[in-house]
């Protein structure tokens, strides 16, 4: 008996050709502008010429710890800045000042600024830990051992007593500062018990050798890193960058130098020290703990005797 023949099919080369597969894919719509993840965008021009060292991580906050140091306009001390940043301009042109505004310097003929800023305090602020970035999750847990940090230290009399020259770990920016005198092992004291929060989240301590500081101007540093004094403890950001992380100089458009001449330093220790030591222009109470992570501010004030 034969079998039937196999039905013969036509092969897939003989097949008609299907128009959906020759047409040209459609694109997709693109995403709506709120839809994609925001990324900060590094300016250099919006920041006087510092460039961001540390890239931006989403869920990662820049942090730091600092005792304020608050100085209002009508003040000698205040009056003592203006004075001072005015004479150190005519060494360092490109020095920018650190609370004060341009208004608030005073002329170089040594009188008093043409005018003041409207603002009636300015806050300078004196480091206890190096710039620090936190995840979400570690942000309570720091503000914890800050706080009690602050609870169980009595607040304490401090002076500014020398003036100094100070530059960033990234050796990009040079400071000039007052350093703290009188006070200085309660400022290392109040450091030092925050260590164990800063090793138990893997962040680094303080300098094994701070100077405690505030910084009233600075200027942006070019190539010659080597004629710069080492860092052995970092300026705090100014309250108008503290939001962001550490900034490095950007040299294209912006002027730097190498570093302050080795006569402003001596200069102007002899023109102002004397009278920054004198108790009615240099001292202070150091009365609160800061702490800054991302745009949020905490306050903890030390106990009272």
């Amino acid at each position: 008996m034969k079998r039937p023949a196999l039905v013969e099919y036509s092969s897939s080369d003989e097949e008609a050709p299907n128009p959906c597969s020759t047409a040209a894919a459609e694109k997709l719509p693109s995403l709506s502008a709120h839809l994609l993840p925001h990324a900060p965008v590094d300016n250099p021009a919006l920041h006087q010429g510092r460039r961001r060292t540390t890239p931006h991580v989403e869920g990662q906050f820049a942090a730091y710890v600092y005792v304020p140091v608050v100085i209002t306009k009508n003040s000698k001390l205040f009056e003592l800045l203006s004075r001072m940043i005015s004479a150190a301009q005519q060494s360092v042109p490109t020095l920018h000042p650190i609370g004060l505004t341009e208004a608030d310097i005073a002329s170089p003929d040594g009188e008093g600024p043409s005018s003041v800023s409207d603002v009636d305090d300015v806050e300078f602020h004196i480091s206890l830990t190096r710039p620090t970035y936190l995840r979400a999750h570690q942000r309570e847990e720091f503000k914890r051992a800050i706080r009690t940090a602050a609870r169980t230290r009595v607040k304490f009399p401090a002076s500014l007593s020398t003036v100094s020259e100070l530059t960033n770990d990234e050796r990009t920016r040079t400071f000039l500062t007052l350093e703290v005198g009188a006070g200085h092992e309660s400022f290392k004291e109040l450091s030092d018990s925050l260590t164990p929060a800063l090793r138990s989240i893997r962040q680094k301590e303080f300098y094994e050798q701070p100077r405690f500081h505030i910084s009233i101007a600075w200027a942006l540093l070019d190539g010659s890193r080597d004629s710069a004094p080492a860092p052995t403890s970092e300026p705090l950001p100014s309250p108008a960058e503290a939001s962001t992380p550490p900034l490095v100089s950007s040299g294209d458009i912006f002027r730097t130098i190498p570093s302050f001449p080795p006569s402003l330093v001596p200069q102007l220790q002899t023109e102002f020290g004397r009278e920054l030591v004198s108790p009615m222009v240099g001292t202070f109470e150091a009365e609160e703990v800061c702490v800054r992570i991302g745009k949020d501010v905490g306050k903890w004030k030390l106990s009272v005797v």
